[in-house]
């Protein structure tokens, strides 16, 4: 299970300034600045996403994560040393069922995230310190290839080889957004988000594959009547995964993702993304309901967008 970090990180610039002295200008600091999410959501790394469960299984997560960095911006935005703190709490639930005899899962999450940053626009600095609800998303996985439904007691004597699956993930535009600000901790638009991807156990090792796409409705009151469409997003995950006992793995991740190019009105932003991060992942069985997993991520290549070292803590309970 993964949760959404939050979508737009900095408060309205009207406040001080009014939009039509800014005009272009103005935009273009919001595009700028609306990578922080875009890359943010691109940065997930989700090793054991396609691997065989029992079904009947329900699951619980309470997390913390925490995110800091600089955020690179688009050429041409007049914006420079931009610096952002997140603090999100998360809670998930995810439950897993047959398929047409295959294992199939649904999960869903939602954060309530804070941030403060700083920038410098025109010789001047601008500061943000805001709390608000992400969009929340559900995601329906099937893995269709080499994961067939078993119960808990069947899975217990069964040896996983090539396990292959898809999934969709949709996120709806009910968190928190003020058209007012240039950046909200929600998207106000739709987001689709295909994926496919495979995974292997090899002894002691697995191995997982992951390709997505993230697909952008318009948001048609994205900031003073201005509009807001983007590209298609691509990304890429490889995860290799270590099996120390039941439950209790560590995990190294690193993705790739590309594309996303924002339109403002009638502004084309300049903002195409090519980034990569790194990450590990170590989870740990506490009894046989509860485990803690903990990752920590950061950013390796950054051509625009936000290049943060992330940490997170999560509780899991499985009944």
């Amino acid at each position: 299970m993964s949760f959404i970090a939050p979508e737009h990180i900095f408060s309205n610039l009207a406040h001080t300034r009014s939009f039509s002295f800014w005009g272009a200008r103005g935009v273009l600091l919001a595009a700028c600045l609306a990578q922080c999410v875009t890359g943010a959501q691109a940065q997930d790394l989700e090793p054991r996403s396609y691997t065989n469960i029992p079904i009947g299984m329900n699951f619980m997560v309470l997390g913390y994560a925490h995110s800091q960095g600089e955020v690179s911006p688009s050429p041409g935005a007049p914006v420079e040393n931009v610096q952002l703190n997140i603090d999100a709490a998360a809670i998930g639930y995810a439950h897993s069922f047959s398929l047409g005899g295959r294992s199939a899962k649904i999960d869903m999450g939602v954060s309530r995230v804070c941030f403060d940053g700083s920038a410098m626009l025109a010789g001047e600095t601008i500061t943000a310190d805001q709390c608000g609800y992400t969009d929340p998303s559900i995601r329906l996985t099937w893995n269709f290839f080499g994961a067939p439904a078993l119960s808990p007691k069947e899975f217990a004597s069964w040896d996983q080889g090539v396990v292959i699956g898809t999934s969709l993930q949709v996120t709806a535009p009910i968190g928190s957004y003020d058209e007012k600000r240039l950046l909200n901790a929600g998207t106000n638009r739709w987001i689709f988000r295909p994926g496919i991807g495979m995974s292997q156990k090899l002894g002691r090792w697995y191995y997982n594959l992951i390709a997505s796409a993230r697909i952008y409705a318009d948001n048609d009151e994205y900031y003073n009547e201005v509009g807001l469409t983007q590209e298609p997003q691509y990304t890429f995950q490889g995860h290799l995964i270590y099996s120390i006992g039941p439950g209790h793995w560590i995990s190294f991740n690193s993705n790739y993702f590309f594309g996303g190019e924002t339109t403002k009105g009638d502004i084309e932003s300049n903002d195409y993304q090519e980034n990569s991060r790194f990450g590990l992942t170590y989870s740990i069985p506490l009894s046989r309901h509860h485990s803690i997993k903990l990752n920590y991520s950061k950013g390796v290549l950054t051509r625009v967008g936000n290049d943060f070292d992330s940490f997170g803590a999560f509780w899991l309970y499985n009944f």
